[in-house]
């Protein structure tokens, strides 16, 4: 079973690595993904062996908090509202000047009370500093219950650097304070000067001052990258018209229920899936297939939830509702694809396990080797602290999900449906993509537009042709159907088909068959007299289907199915990105060739029928393609599992989730193109993540520990080194809502 948690109280990427390794070992779990910026978990489990309640209980163990998600809860971040964290911001920015002015304002010669001078007054100068940070340390104490829970717990993590920096400043300053009361109390005014001078109260306050105004500007920015999510759960109209006892009554949308009636008026938002019974009217898709153009809807038409309705009314027969519906399906999509991780992240995780406490170890060794070296404890005290406080494990862990959220939402918002971050890694490889013919370069409807008859006259034939296919649900069925409109007088007795090739149907007690002509040919009926009938209509484009009695062939139809106009635009697009295109088709060789040239297509196979698809996706990869199948993702399904990437063309209500790793919703190839593009992008801006991340801690550690105090005299205090890590999140998260305009 795979179940989807929230999970609470995680600040970077050691707490989610944490989350993971106490829900890897539930006995029965085998696999456990925790996305930092969503604070969700996706756990598969064996049923058998565990439960829910043993997943959260493991997490909560851990030191978090964990619940089952809620579909279409729109939480993206911690449950700590906005408003709170600015309230805590102000009042300990406001603190934090004050203290500061009364610091080091005699540096910068602002007009100081003597009674708090630390020139005459060190034991004053010393309490309102502690006076002054203590409310600071109280507004965000939050740091010191999460730090030292996760330390107690072994699990450290970034909020524990952040505890044990400003503690040990605080600590510092207390010891300090004592001194200097000592020393006021015996009168050794020296000493209580030169012990004043060295107080850390500043440093804990700012560093928490700090990392708070990191955490505000990040979590805004965080935010945003949610709002895809948010914008699909507002398509949803709040209220639904639908008819009770002949009357228009107004319901709450979620106590709408199957096959009840809903009214649809001018301009509404349609809120389920369901068919037009009466009226008309054209609808606005473009939410959720991204089409701009509106689309004429009438009886027997089906229309999706959240279309927006134009001028006309229609009352509909609801089909899926509630968490059935098109649009909350999308919604599930994308929370869900937004939880996993790519493989490019994976190094990433397994550092971050260990980095927290590999920065304490780091700290302890630079505060040891500072004084061993003699340079007294405040310079060794100052250099551990700034290693604490400089490490950033929260960019390592936001470097992947921040991105793929933006990528996934905004992708979303365009008719392109991905199921996982894998997804968006593996398409960014992809060199060679393979297309379905019919349905994703075509139309996928063609028309009959050419018989040769041999035996009956038009009228009887169309009734025996129309006997024979409306039983089959092949696209060239439905041309002959259509051919033969206005004939549906006769039924066939016994029906059966073999994919790919042909069908038989026993009608009036006389044995018919329709298929390709290798079909008609293996039931013992000949074609060879009429190969350059065949021959012409082949070079023409058109696809033929044969029709035979049990004795002889009774007729020719030829067929096409015109390319989409998108569809070359689309191929040349691909082609410009580097890829080679190569379309696979159950057609003759002569409508392969034709439509291949057209569309503008490296290769092409003929006559392959769909079960044997998988195996030119197979041959493409042995040579060592990175291969994307697109098709429609019914008949195409074991091409789309075999590929690389698999590519479902949908029309907005009959997607192949199963089958593909991305949907498109709107069945336009450029969406396709642009998926390949964006894919590209969005892994280009993951790897400027994790690099930023990796180079900003191999850089500052060293920095703050002094390594550069030698050769160059740098040395950084925690106040500067709290700001450069609250920087380098944010930096991260910024850079990630670059996807947004590209």
């Amino acid at each position: 079973m795979l179940q989807k948690y929230r999970i609470t109280g995680m600040s970077c990427s050691a707490c989610s690595a944490a989350v993971e390794r106490a829900a890897s070992k539930v006995e029965g779990v085998k696999e456990a993904q925790v996305n930092l910026l969503a604070n969700t978990m996706l756990c598969e489990y064996d049923e058998s062996v565990t439960d829910d309640e043993a997943v959260i209980k493991a997490v909560k163990d851990a030191g978090y908090g964990a619940s089952v998600f809620v579909f279409g809860e729109n939480v993206p971040q911690e449950k700590e509202e906005f408003t709170p964290i600015k309230t805590r911001l102000i009042a300990s920015a406001i603190l934090l000047v004050l203290l500061m002015s009364v610091s080091m304002g005699h540096m910068i010669h602002l007009p100081t009370p003597d009674i708090i001078s630390m020139h005459t007054h060190p034991l004053n100068f010393t309490l309102i500093q502690l006076v002054l940070t203590l409310p600071v340390i109280y507004l965000n104490r939050k740091f010191y219950f999460s730090g030292f829970m996760a330390l107690f717990k072994l699990h450290p993590n970034m909020d524990t650097l952040v505890a044990l920096g400003s503690c040990a400043s605080l600590l510092y300053g207390i010891v300090e304070t004592v001194i200097i009361i000592y020393a006021t109390a015996k009168g050794n005014s020296d000493l209580a000067h030169s012990t004043a001078q060295n107080l850390y109260f500043e440093g804990a306050a700012m560093i928490l001052t700090l990392v708070t105004v990191g955490k505000f500007l990040e979590e805004r920015s965080k935010k945003k990258t949610g709002t895809a999510i948010a914008k699909l759960v507002d398509l949803t109209p709040k209220n639904a018209t639908v008819i009770r006892d002949g009357e228009e009554v107004v319901i709450p949308t979620e106590q709408v229920k199957k096959d009840d009636l809903v009214v649809i008026h001018p301009g509404e938002s349609i809120c389920v899936d369901g068919v037009i019974v009466s009226g008309a009217s054209s609808v606005d898709e473009a939410a959720i297939t991204g089409e701009s153009i509106p689309v004429i809807k009438k009886v027997g038409d089906r229309v999706i939830s959240a279309s927006i309705n134009q001028k006309g009314s229609f009352t509909m027969r609801a089909e899926k509702v509630g968490f059935e519906t098109t649009l909350s399906k999308i919604i599930d999509l994308v929370e869900s694809a937004s939880a996993t991780k790519a493989p490019v992240s994976k190094m990433a995780d397994k550092i971050a396990g260990v980095f927290v406490p590999v920065v304490m170890g780091i700290a302890i060794i630079t505060a040891v080797i500072w004084l061993i070296a003699g340079y007294g404890i405040p310079f060794a005290f100052k250099c551990a602290v700034s290693v604490l406080v400089i490490s950033c494990p929260c960019a390592l862990g936001l470097a992947t999900p921040v991105a793929i959220t933006v990528a996934v939402g905004r992708c979303a918002g365009k008719g392109i449906l991905i199921k996982s971050a894998e997804a968006i890694e593996n398409l960014s490889h992809i060199d060679t993509v393979v297309l379905d013919k019919t349905g994703t370069i075509t139309n996928g409807r063609p028309s009959v537009v050419s018989a040769k008859l041999f035996e009956f006259d038009g009228n009887e034939f169309k009734k025996i042709a129309c006997a024979i296919e409306k039983n089959s649900e092949h696209p060239l069925a439905d041309a002959v159907v259509r051919y033969c409109e206005g004939f549906d007088g006769l039924n066939a007795s016994e029906f059966s088909s073999v994919t790919g090739k042909g069908v038989k149907a026993v009608i009036n007690g006389e044995n018919y068959f329709a298929g390709t002509e290798s079909y008609i040919n293996s039931v013992g009926i000949s074609t060879s007299d009429e190969q350059s009938y065949i021959n012409e209509i082949k070079a023409d484009g058109q696809t033929l289907v044969f029709f035979a009695d049990s004795k002889k062939l009774i007729a020719i139809l030829g067929a096409k199915d015109e390319i989409k106009a998108t569809s070359i635009d689309a191929i040349a697009k691909m082609k410009e990105l580097g890829l080679k295109i190569v379309m696979l088709t159950g057609d003759n060789e002569g409508a392969a060739a034709l439509v291949s040239k057209q569309a503008g297509i490296d290769e092409f196979v003929a006559g392959v029928l769909p079960e044997n698809k998988f195996e030119k996706i197979d041959e493409l990869k042995s040579r060592g393609k990175k291969v994307a199948m697109i098709g429609d993702g019914i008949n195409d399904s074991p091409a789309l599992v075999r590929a690389d990437v698999g590519i479902a063309i949908g029309n907005g209500t009959d997607i192949a989730i199963d089958s593909a790793d991305i949907v498109l919703m709107n069945s336009d190839l450029n969406s396709a193109a642009e998926a390949i593009a964006y894919s590209r992008k969005t892994m280009v801006n993951i790897k400027e993540n994790l690099f930023w991340a990796f180079f900003y801690n191999v850089i500052c550690i060293p920095l703050a520990a002094g390594a550069y105090y030698h050769s160059f005299g740098i040395t950084l205090s925690p106040m500067i080194a709290a700001a450069a890590m609250s920087l380098s999140s944010l930096f991260v998260v910024s850079n990630a809502l670059r996807l947004y305009k590209k």
